[in-house]
């Protein structure tokens, strides 16, 4: 993803983070510089395109964690605005993503808007899932794989590939900020002190919250650390305890 030429000497200017809520509880994330920006996952075109033209930002780049359509939907409506845009998904999932320009795979590195990005496959919720880390300011968009106080369904995957990927975030820096997809986090956290009632610290986070969703406001970006604290799944010492888990998650009532 070729930048400009002064994007070089930029390098160092962090980009802005802005997280749209849209349909019933996903978040679409755009990042940007002033003047160009890019999105992560896009799941309806609307919103994002009023957002950019308000603000007059040129859209050079989609990031795609995964192929599922509450994630890609509003792609095809962004090219028809913004054809020069370049669309960053999973190469092995070109069929499900064919509208990909730059297909990456686990350990490509590229610069978006002068900020170095890492790309880290994460399955388990999805055969080819993509998380996309950038280092140098510490962001991690992860789609579905990790959610503030839980993680993905195993559409594809098996626990221990969840487990693996769920590991892998999990030893970023603890203060990686983790921008998921979706609002569950009061769900995910009322679950999680049903099944450890005596934790103190899920119960404080499910407090804060709580508070918090009152507000109307969002609880994400969460952070590795407070993930490594309260996420049960994160928490989980083998694939065998996050399959429980994720049994226990799927029957809860609650």
């Amino acid at each position: 993803m070729p930048d400009h030429p002064e994007d070089t000497a930029a390098a160092a200017a962090p980009l802005q983070v802005e997280l749209l809520p849209v349909l019933r509880d996903n978040y679409l994330f755009v990042l940007h510089d002033g003047r160009r920006a890019a999105v992560v996952d896009p799941a309806v075109d609307a919103p994002a395109i009023a957002w950019l033209k308000q603000r007059e930002l040129e859209l050079v780049a989609v990031l795609q964690t995964h192929h599922h359509s509450d994630h890609i939907g509003g792609t095809p409506g962004l090219l028809r605005v913004w054809p020069a845009a370049e669309v960053v998904a999973a190469r092995a999932d070109r069929q499900r993503i064919p509208f990909q320009t730059r297909g990456v795979a686990d350990g490509d590195r590229f610069s978006l808007l002068g900020q170095p990005v890492e790309v880290l496959e994460v399955p388990g919720h999805t055969r080819a899932h993509l998380a996309f880390h950038l280092p140098a300011q510490g962001e991690l968009f992860c789609g579905d794989t990790l959610f503030a106080g839980g993680c993905g369904r195993l559409f594809e995957g098996t626990p221990a590939q969840m487990q693996a990927s769920l590991a892998r975030l999990a030893a970023l820096p603890a203060d990686t900020r983790v921008w998921c997809a979706h609002e569950y986090t009061e769900a995910n956290l009322r679950w999680a002190a049903a099944e450890r009632p005596d934790d103190g610290a899920i119960a404080e986070r499910l407090r804060t919250v709580r508070l918090t969703r009152a507000l109307g406001r969002p609880t994400i970006p969460s952070s590795i650390g407070e993930e490594r604290r309260t996420n049960l799944f994160v928490r989980a010492a083998d694939a065998e305890e996050l399959a429980a888990l994720r049994s226990s998650k799927e029957g809860w009532a609650g």
